[in-house]
């Protein structure tokens, strides 16, 4: 075990390593920095990479041993309601579980209490878990789902109050974060797995894209009915450290915090996962011990990454987003943004957890160097269309409607299981990352250059959430088109083989007559 543990620290070392080095790159060319905030960022990445290590070890053992599990026993159930009912309350669950979450409806503080949010975004999510579940055991087209539902989202945002839309695209890319994506994608593959027909396999993916978009609909029905008076944001504060013990200050102070949050968070999941097993029985004695050992592996990554991260990159974030904003190449922050973006995708931990799934299940077809890179893409595209917008002050809804439509309409023409993976790609990007780091440089940026943060700086996560859905299928029309032109190949080859082996059978035919 610790040599796997070690193995996963690594893994997360390397993937972190280059976002480091370009913050602090940028803090000595671009935006000098006090020493006590450049300590802090390094504490942070320290703690990130011990935390994506243990994390990534803990979600092998129990959250997506149990997500299949519970899937292939949903299948069990003697009736399609109670299978619904246990998919809804499960989604409701894990929703509420997501730290992301909790960090975006702390930020909303018209809606008080956060509960509220929460709440909504969770109902979001259960039902369409729900829609997700019917969809693969009755092999529904996910295109044709995704299209249904993202025109009544678009009809929604019409009636919704306007500067309420950007966090509503945000809640549903911030619900599928670290605790969410291992179980929803164990969840798919265990449902899917009770099917023997040859579409099964591409049916495991699109659960993640489906419970993306509930939260959105759910959010701008809230902003509709609940009339908030405004969707007033709190700005990030760069906090005075010193020395190096008001440093470590910092990180010890946060350090409970962030304890008590996961605590509760994993709380609901295992208190379920105590219950479905008393009533099914599904796992065995040494299987519950790894699920429990993960499960405490789980606790520990997600308190140390949330620590790392919040405490130390979220300052950085915003003071580099706006100092350079403030400044004459206010446009460096588009390809500065977009390096950041290309390399921030390894330090998402459900990226890991994504591109390892679908390495398994397409037999090694699609592999994880591959998808990441592809993804990498897809956020780098994402970030400098978003600096764009904040500086030159453009509506969200210019990029996210062609975008979207975009989007939808290569689901028609990419390999169905490319458009589950685009799909699930979107949500499991917009990460942790993306709320401690990303969020707070969007915000600065949009303060330097004196946007209205609501409308603006809100709206990075749905940016980010958008790209890989483009960026993937795009990979799925060139890998569809490369196996039609193999086949092709094959069979001229094939053709070949037999015109040449009639000709040798008439030629020997020919041969025996004369003699």
């Amino acid at each position: 075990m610790n040599k796997i543990l070690k193995e996963k620290i690594m893994e997360a070392f390397s993937a972190v390593l280059p976002i480091t080095v370009i913050v602090l790159m940028a803090s000595v060319v671009l935006v000098p920095m006090p020493t006590g905030t450049i300590l802090m960022f390094i504490g942070g990445a320290a703690l990130l990479v011990m935390g994506m290590g243990f994390f990534t070890l803990g979600a092998d053992m129990a959250m997506m041993p149990m997500g299949e599990g519970i899937g292939i026993q949903l299948t069990k159930a003697p009736s399609l309601a109670l299978i619904l009912g246990i998919s809804f309350v499960m989604g409701l669950i894990i929703t509420i579980a997501e730290p992301d979450l909790q960090v975006l409806a702390r930020q909303v503080p018209s809606i008080q209490p956060s509960m509220v949010l929460i709440l909504t975004v969770g109902v979001g999510v259960g039902f369409f878990l729900m829609l997700a579940i019917i969809r693969i055991l009755f092999k529904i087209r996910l295109s044709v789902l995704l299209l249904i539902f993202y025109l009544v989202t678009f009809i929604v945002v019409f009636l919704a109050p306007g500067n309420f839309i950007p966090v509503a695209f945000d809640s549903g890319g911030v619900t599928t974060g670290p605790i969410t994506v291992p179980f929803i994608l164990a969840l798919g593959v265990g449902v899917a797995s009770i099917r023997s027909d040859k579409h099964s396999q591409d049916d495991s993916f699109g659960l993640v894209s489906l419970c993306s978009i509930g939260p959105i609909i759910a959010v701008l029905l809230l902003g509709i009915f609940y009339k908030p008076s405004g969707a007033d944001v709190e700005s990030h504060t760069v906090p005075v450290v010193t020395t190096s013990r008001d440093v470590v200050v910092r990180f010890a102070v946060q350090f409970p915090q962030y304890l008590e949050d996961v605590l509760k968070a994993l709380a609901a999941i295992v208190i379920f996962f105590l219950v479905f097993q008393f009533i099914a029985r599904r796992f065995k004695r040494h299987q519950i011990v790894r699920i429990v050992v993960g499960f405490l592996y789980t606790l520990i990554g997600l308190v140390v990454f949330l620590t790392g991260v919040n405490v130390g990159f979220i300052p950085v974030g915003h003071l580099l987003g706006s100092e350079l904003a403030a400044s004459p190449i206010k446009w460096i922050l588009v390809p500065f943004s977009m390096v950041i973006g290309y390399f921030i995708v390894d330090a998402e931990p459900a990226v890991h957890v994504l591109t390892k799934q679908v390495e398994e299940i397409s037999s090694g077809a699609i592999t994880q160097k591959v998808l990441k890179r592809g993804l990498s893409v897809g956020m780098a595209l994402a970030l400098a269309i978003t600096m764009l917008r904040i500086l030159m002050g453009i509506s969200i809804m210019w990029i996210l409607i062609p975008g979207y439509a975009f989007a939808l309409l290569l689901t028609f023409f990419v390999p169905k299981i490319f458009t589950g993976i685009a799909f699930d790609s979107g949500g499991v990007c917009s990460g942790p990352m993306t709320s401690t780091f990303l969020l707070p440089l969007a915000m600065g940026t949009c303060e330097g250059a004196g946007g209205n943060l609501m409308t603006d700086a809100f709206g990075i996560v749905a940016m980010v959430a958008l790209a890989p859905l483009i960026v993937i299928q795009g990979l799925g029309l060139i890998y569809g088109s490369k196996l039609k032109s193999f086949a092709k190949q094959t069979e001229q080859e094939i053709q070949k083989i037999r015109t040449e082996k009639a000709e040798e059978i008439v030629l020997f035919e020919e041969e025996a007559w004369y003699e």
